[in-house]
């Protein structure tokens, strides 16, 4: 089979070259979705200002501040209409649509409603993007990478907030989202050359397109059994039509959910999106030994780097222990930082010498926070749904991760607003001991299991420990 000479290079020799490509390239609007949820932080301060060029109140700023999660829903359902329909390469490359529109009115607006209705269209983009791309990355990815990849899915996000905290703090609002409308374009001129997945393709019954993009995905000449194994799983995990009805009627995929909605709500009832979302607030509301915008830097760069870390470890550790120790660190980091806020709000204390501690607990929060409950959650979603219900799970994930990321943002800005900045933070405390609970009695280990393994544990059935190098390296995870 003749392949265009981009692609040919490299074929024959066994390497992961263009997933890597692929897997990259699409991410850049992981990380523009990572843009915007940081954007907040720089930028409140700003239009809260007397002399904002956007004059708004509390209330207003913090719904300008939710109608980006609020988006997510419409483009969370659009993506389970149109994944199986026209392709998920389609898809990702569309989300540039709604990103640089809302980058657009974010640069030119001028009113609290100009900014809402650009945030609001940037959560199309976003829903369109987590259920889209982790979807193709799953059907791309060979099993020795499948963690690593999974995982850098966090990285790109954190970078983008790292990088809108720096451009936020020191460059206008207008010129900020300028600069951030190159990612979106980025990905147009690069993800464009990117093969469709093989398992859409076979969908569509177009199995020499499949045959071909097999070839370029993993570097070799020969792809029949893993195209025959892809075809097989395809005619018997989508040959019923009862996808959507499956999530719920099936005992295995309710249990599925029930982990993964469970997982996703101890990652957030942190607060972790909150205090993403009003990191430089918190800084200025701790003291001055350090500006509220170097700190939030700080604090963005650690987090990029420590997820980072996990991502290259998670395949090694295991889910379960990086998920304990993670959240059982966040929660000692949250209970220290309720306990200065209460001195500093409720007592006459003087704490200008401590102020230091939010900017230190802060980090040790996200050290501990990044090796397990960062990046592992989302893995989850691509490991515990067979083919035939992961559009509809990505989507009802996608919209619950909304409502419960709405409701702690929120509940951060009413309850500090009204009680003080301990409030909340006494409150996430909380929530990571019942999370703690929830990960040990029922997030069973995946590391090392096959995606047939882990459906066989949800059904109740027995599976070794791990699977061998040999079954780990030939099964394609899909």
């Amino acid at each position: 089979m003749k392949l265009p000479t981009l692609f040919s290079g490299h074929i024959g020799k066994g390497l992961p070259t263009f997933q890597y490509l692929a897997a990259f390239t699409g991410m850049l609007n992981i990380m523009c979705s990572g843009m915007h949820y940081g954007w907040s932080s720089p930028t409140l301060p700003k239009l809260l200002q007397k002399d904002s060029v956007v004059p708004m109140t509390n209330d207003q700023s913090s719904w300008i501040v939710v109608m980006f999660l609020l988006g997510t829903f419409l483009g969370a359902d659009f993506s389970a209409i149109f994944l199986d329909r026209v392709g998920r390469k389609t898809v990702i490359l569309f989300t540039s649509v709604p990103y640089l529109v809302s980058w657009m009115l974010i640069a030119f607006g001028r009113s609290a409603y100009g900014l809402m209705a650009g945030r609001f269209i940037a959560g199309i983009g976003d829903g369109l993007i987590y259920c889209a791309f982790p979807m193709y990355l799953g059907e791309i990815a060979d099993a020795r990478i499948r963690g690593f990849l999974g995982s850098s899915i966090s990285v790109m996000s954190i970078s983008g907030m790292l990088f809108m905290n720096i451009f936020g703090s020191y460059l206008s609002i207008s010129a900020a989202a300028m600069v951030a409308s190159s990612v979106p374009v980025l990905l147009l001129l690069t993800f464009s050359f990117m093969p469709e997945s093989p398992y859409y393709l076979i969908m569509k019954k177009d199995v020499e397109k499949a045959r071909r993009n097999l070839m370029i995905l993993r570097g070799l000449n020969n792809v029949d059994d893993e195209l025959n194994r892809l075809i097989k799983t395809v005619d018997e995990q989508n040959g019923d039509g009862r996808r959507w009805l499956d999530l719920i009627t099936v005992k295995s995929n309710r249990k599925a959910l029930f982990i993964v909605m469970g997982a996703r709500a101890a990652q957030q009832l942190t607060g972790t999106t909150a205090i993403t979302f009003y990191a430089q607030t918190i800084f200025r509301e701790a003291g001055d030994s350090i500006s509220p915008s170097a700190a939030s830097i700080l604090y963005f760069t650690m987090h990029t780097i420590l997820v980072g870390f996990s991502s290259v470890i998670v395949d090694k550790a295991g889910r379960r222990p990086l998920m304990i120790i993670s959240i059982i660190g966040a929660g000692l980091s949250l209970l220290i930082l309720g306990c200065f806020f209460y001195v500093q709000n409720a007592t006459n204390v003087d704490t200008t010498r401590l102020s230091f501690i939010p900017i230190v607990t802060l980090i040790t929060f996200i050290f501990t926070f990044s090796v397990g409950m960062q990046p592992i959650p989302i893995l989850l979603i691509g490991e515990f749904f067979p083919t035939n219900v992961k559009a509809i799970a990505l989507t009802v994930c996608s919209n619950y991760f909304v409502v419960i990321t709405t409701i702690v943002s929120k509940f951060f800005q009413f309850t500090k607003d009204a009680y003080g900045l301990h409030v909340p933070f006494f409150v996430f405390t909380s929530s990571c001991a019942l999370g703690l609970l929830f990960i040990i009695f029922f997030v069973p280990e995946t590391k090392g299991k096959t995606l047939e393994e882990i459906q066989e544990e949800l059904k109740g059935q027995s599976v070794p420990e791990t699977s061998t190098p040999e079954t780990y390296k030939q099964i394609e995870y899909i």
